[in-house]
């Protein structure tokens, strides 16, 4: 199942913004900074990864809810579905 266009332009801006967050957190690490801030730093990261996979998840929601309702066969089944979200908590 492919991400619709508008949650890929999302997700690839949220996943831009982690991408720096990351980038931070190494030069907090290279500069020796205290690791309270660092913990902070990568707790944030991983909070905003856990959006861009649930907005990933809730996408692929919202396709096999359309195909159902028109009658089609759900690009995703609903057991794979729910593995792919319990794999973010």
């Amino acid at each position: 199942m492919e991400i619709e266009e508008s949650c890929r332009r999302d997700v690839m801006t949220r996943l831009s913004r982690v991408q720096g967050q990351v980038a931070g957190i190494i030069g907090m690490i290279e500069e020796g900074r205290d690791c309270a801030d660092i913990v902070t730093q990568l707790a944030a990261a991983s909070r905003a990864l856990d959006k861009v996979g649930f907005k990933v998840v809730a996408n692929g929601l919202t396709q096999c809810a359309v195909a159902v309702e028109r009658g089609e066969e759900p690009p995703m089944d609903m057991e794979r579905l729910e593995k792919l979200f319990l794999s973010l908590s």
